[in-house]
């Protein structure tokens, strides 16, 4: 892994050009000054020892060992060896039906956003644990792999919306097959699947889902947002209709998710609008599921600016040893003629 100790230093390189624009500035002021004491041509013949090129190579040494002086500066530094680091946690794939249903609103401001509301409140909270995110509806789609960074699992989750998959329905069992496939291949950590949906499906694979994550010790959580009688859904302001032409109500199916948790002795939860349950649920595996975690980390950076920086000492010796005017002993050596 590379990174530099002081990034910071970089801005310094704006610095760079600056003093090209000042050099050139300064070459044409010479030229300008050449030219009142008569014809350039006829000067130069007169100066046969006066080399530009000298000039033009000492300015681009100089200028390069700047450069190399801000980027030692700034301490580039190469990862020397991974380490691996230990921690009790568990992995936890967050299961999000996005379908229309979940923006049904007989939660405020519908259930979705209820959803999106508290999934961000609990990353905020997290703090060792891994995370991951499937979303689905008629598809499953795996939105976030297993991570540690909450500052992008928060982010995904501000995305979540019906729009994240292209085919509508409630398949519960694709998306707890898909999550079960998605955990990391280290065994010793404690894994469980939260399940946040209405429950309201169309298939009849979720309990088979179910019985296969078991048999792969897998938890499986669940937090029921909706009301048993149900409510009429919204999709852009108007509600929905089935195919005879009747308003679509969507009603939580909590039998089929009390199967699903208990099929794997896990847990189920009904949301309100007064409390979402989520953050309950984790507490209750947290004191049950947790596990050995374990990460590779980069234990030391070796430092490599030593090498940057005798390479400018070296540039700025060569700039001074090399002089604007040629040495009449060494006209025959001349290389920069």
């Amino acid at each position: 892994m590379f990174q530099f100790a002081n990034p910071h230093i970089l801005w310094l390189l704006l610095v760079v050009p600056a003093m090209v624009v000042i050099l050139f500035a300064l070459s044409q002021l010479r030229k300008r000054n050449i030219a009142k004491f008569g014809n350039p041509q006829l000067l130069k013949s007169l100066m046969p020892d006066l080399s530009s090129w000298r000039t033009k190579t000492k300015s681009l040494l100089f200028l390069t060992a700047v450069t190399a002086v801000i980027f030692a500066a700034a301490r580039p530094q190469f990862g020397s060896k991974l380490r691996e680091q230990k921690s009790q946690g568990i992995e936890m794939m967050l299961v999000v039906d996005v379908s229309n249903s979940m923006l049904t609103e007989d939660f405020a401001p519908n259930r979705l956003d209820r959803t999106r509301y508290a999934i961000d409140k609990l990353f905020a909270s997290m703090n060792q644990d891994r995370v991951g995110l499937v979303v689905f509806a008629g598809e499953s789609k795996v939105q976030l792999p297993i991570t540690t960074d909450y500052r992008m699992a928060r982010s995904f989750t501000k995305r979540l919306s019906p729009e994240l998959v292209a085919v509508q329905g409630t398949e519960i069992g694709q998306a707890l097959d898909l999550a079960s496939l998605s955990f990391s291949k280290n065994r010793d950590a404690g894994r469980v699947i939260i399940l946040i949906t209405d429950g309201e499906t169309h298939d009849n694979a979720a309990l088979d889902a179910a019985k296969r994550a078991a048999e792969q010790g897998i938890r499986i959580y669940a937090v029921g947002i909706g009301t048993p009688e149900g409510a009429p859904v919204r999709v852009g302001g108007e509600l929905l209709k089935d195919e005879n032409d009747e308003i679509v109500v969507s009603r939580l199916n909590e039998e089929l998710l009390q199967q699903i948790t208990a099929a794997t002795g896990g847990g189920y939860i009904r949301a309100t609008n007064a409390a979402f349950g989520l953050e309950e649920i984790v507490e209750e595996i947290e004191k049950i599921e947790q596990g050995e975690l374990t990460t590779l980390a980069f234990e030391e950076y070796n430092e490599q600016f030593q090498w940057i920086l005798a390479v400018a000492a070296v540039l700025l010796v060569l700039e001074s040893l090399l002089l604007p005017r040629r040495n009449p002993r060494l006209r025959r050596f001349n290389i920069f003629r």
